[in-house]
């Protein structure tokens, strides 16, 4: 719930707030302004709440929601804003022989972009500078809608089949006693999944600590086409 300027007012017994010395109202997500903010309708004097309380259902789940847990993975990074400017061109031809992308067919053509950085198994308050794969997400913002790309910079990854993911991440997470990653463990899943050998040469690799983000490799998560306007 906010006032009616889109801010979170301190709120008094009867649903309204002061602020600036003006009283505000509280509203709904919707705008609708809240006409009781302390007390639920109910079925007779002592009976149950009932479904139509749609102001409190929706006080509570703000409630519920207010403080959201860091990422799983990818929880330390940081976020930078750009633009992609098109050469038009693929090689040395039109890009328009190889894809429709509006956002490639003309030359000097800028696309507002945002990407995000991070680092994949500490928290959010771990250090940049670990030996730790690094991902990147890229969202370009076109006319016809907004177009993400995923990536990592290591060409590899520790696993083939997505069932062992939650594993390799428990292996490699800091140890919730000593909150630092558990050598043991660690070595006790890769020596037990032979396909993350290959990963592991890169990630001891210096590739596994880059220079800096402008600096860093970058490889697709996913395989992509292009589709030209035939096709």
């Amino acid at each position: 719930m906010t006032d009616d300027n889109g801010r979170s007012p301190k709120s008094d017994s009867d649903g309204r707030g002061e602020q600036d010395g003006a009283p505000r109202h509280l509203t709904t997500r919707q705008g609708h302004p809240v006409y009781d903010n302390q007390n639920q309708r109910t079925v007779g004097d002592r009976g149950p709440a009932t479904l139509e309380n749609y102001q409190f259902l929706e006080k509570i789940s703000h409630f519920d929601r207010e403080r959201i847990p860091e990422r799983v993975v990818h929880a330390r990074g940081f976020v930078a804003h750009g633009y992609l400017e098109a050469y038009g061109t693929i090689g040395d031809e039109p890009a328009s022989t190889y894809t429709r992308a509006k956002l490639l067919q003309e030359k000097g053509k800028r696309t507002p972009v945002v990407i995000r950085f991070s680092t994949v198994i500490g928290g959010r308050d771990s250090s940049e500078a670990a030996r730790d794969p690094r991902g990147f997400a890229v969202k370009f913002k076109t006319e016809d809608g907004n177009w993400d790309l995923v990536g990592n910079d290591l060409m590899v990854f520790f696993i083939r089949d997505a069932i062992k993911f939650p594993d390799v991440i428990h292996s490699l997470k800091p140890d919730p006693i000593t909150f630092r990653q558990d050598p043991n463990r660690i070595f006790d899943f890769m020596s037990q999944t032979p396909e993350s050998m290959h990963m592991l040469t890169w990630l001891f690799s210096p590739r596994g600590i880059p220079k800096d983000y402008r600096h860093m490799d970058g490889a697709a998560v996913n395989t992509y086409k292009l589709v030209n306007s035939a096709g």
